[in-house]
């Protein structure tokens, strides 16, 4: 990692600090379009053909049943997995809103009610390891919002199989279906439908560049279909005060390191911490992890700063917009009141981004490079949208009509007016 002092930056090298990786989508976007439209027009067949190509396994069934399909797991990951259901679950129901009626003025009421999006595609990464925590955490809300059609997609394993961790949490949540498929092309089948795969109103879920751009694609296409957030490569930055244990902060840094080559993770100190001995710690668990190298990677085009206080630390933090950011601070909740730009937030010693990352009841679907600016996780609402009703009585349009008829006539539209006058001459008539 490179290491900064914060004093010494002015604000253009604190920009660039902040400044994620360039990622150039147009080419990727150039890779991926005769996948998109080629699932588009062939369908299932399609999905086979990509499956071969890029895996290398021809499933015997590209859409499942998760009904359908035993699964054998220890007693032990049951429980775990259902712990963390039970968890998520909770929270996200605790998110859900009452409907909103409000009279304006007399005469006129104005209503928001929330329904729930009727058809939702969840990708859930393969590759290296099965990811039964992002079903987990994107598959509850979509139960607990109600939506009626959940539709999983996930690439096959080395024996064409969905692990049978994903499944059972597929089970849980009532899925209506799994796609054996990952990358560009499961994403345009979410989009588009085929023969044996439901389209989608919605597409969740983090992945690979390609399944990014993919997504980005697809939301501004003919599929009609919208996207949970823009994705970047998983983060975390860590503000360290003077007691954090160097063991603990480093490990932190480490369980973001070892998700991908283009992890970043981010240091920001503060008088007192012992950088010696985190540097002494980094060195000895990279030895044991199996991701080492990975990790490694990562570290490269990492960073700490060397702030002199605590306020500076959350500045620099806002500034730089994190998916996750650990406040390791005895103190840290005192200072919740400050973070304006973040993914989601640990306090504490004791809380290590592992705990939302699997099963503390918030969501692991944040978002990424610098998005957490203008952008929230994924939430209950992510599976909802809002629809807004109106009611005038008679009454009601005399008292409101001459605003909306001034209005129209001041930007030009007189049929606008008129749909507001014919009713106001008709009650006046009457009268």
């Amino acid at each position: 990692m490179k290491n900064y002092i914060l004093s010494e930056l002015d604000s253009e090298a604190l920009d660039r600090l902040c400044r994620r990786p360039r990622l150039d989508y147009s080419a990727i976007l150039q890779q991926i379009e005769p996948v998109l439209s080629n699932v588009e027009s062939q369908g299932d067949a399609a999905i086979r053909h990509y499956t071969r190509k890029f895996d290398g396994i021809e499933p015997d069934e590209i859409y499942i049943d998760p009904m359908a399909v035993e699964v054998s797991l220890t007693d032990e990951v049951r429980k775990a997995i259902d712990t963390a259901i039970a968890n998520v679950e909770r929270f996200h129901i605790e998110q859900m809103t009452g409907d909103l009626e409000v009279q304006t003025m007399p005469g006129i009421t104005c209503s928001r009610v929330c329904r729930p999006v009727e058809r939702v595609g969840l990708y859930i990464p393969g590759g290296s390891a099965p990811l039964p925590s992002t079903a987990i955490m994107l598959g509850v809300p979509a139960a607990a919002a109600g939506c009626p059609t959940i539709v999983l997609a996930t690439p096959p394993d080395q024996n064409g199989r969905v692990p049978d961790a994903v499944i059972y949490v597929a089970r849980r949540i009532g899925a209506a279906g799994v796609l054996i498929a990952g990358g560009a092309q499961a994403i345009a089948a979410l989009a588009w439908g085929t023969e044996s795969v439901p389209a989608v109103d919605k597409i969740f879920g983090p992945g690979n560049q390609y399944v990014t751009a993919a997504k980005m694609a697809l939301q501004n296409s003919g599929a009609m279909v919208s996207i949970d957030m823009p994705a970047g490569p998983s983060e975390v930055l860590v503000i360290a005060g003077p007691d954090a244990d160097p063991d603990f902060v480093a490990a932190d840094l480490l369980s973001q390191a070892e998700h991908g080559p283009d992890s970043q993770v981010v240091l920001v100190t503060l008088p007192g911490f012992d950088m010696a001995k985190l540097e002494q710690s980094l060195g000895q668990q990279l030895e044991q992890l199996p991701r080492s190298e990975i990790a490694r990677q990562a570290l490269r085009h990492s960073f700490s700063l060397a702030a002199d206080r605590i306020e500076e630390a959350i500045a620099f933090s806002n500034r730089y917009a994190p998916e996750h950011l650990i406040i390791n601070l005895e103190d840290a909740t005192s200072w919740s009141d400050e973070i304006m730009h973040a993914g989601s937030v640990f306090l504490g010693p004791w809380t290590p981004e592992s705990l939302g990352d699997y099963a503390s009841g918030t969501n692991h679907t944040l978002p990424t490079y610098g998005y957490a600016r203008m952008y929230s996780g994924v939430s209950l609402s992510s599976f909802q949208k809002s629809i807004t009703f109106q009611e005038a009585t008679r009454d009601g349009l005399l008292r409101l009509g001459p605003t909306v008829e001034t209005l129209a006539s001041l930007e030009g539209l007189e049929a606008h007016r008129k749909a507001v006058s014919i009713r106001r001459d008709k009650i006046t008539s009457e009268s």
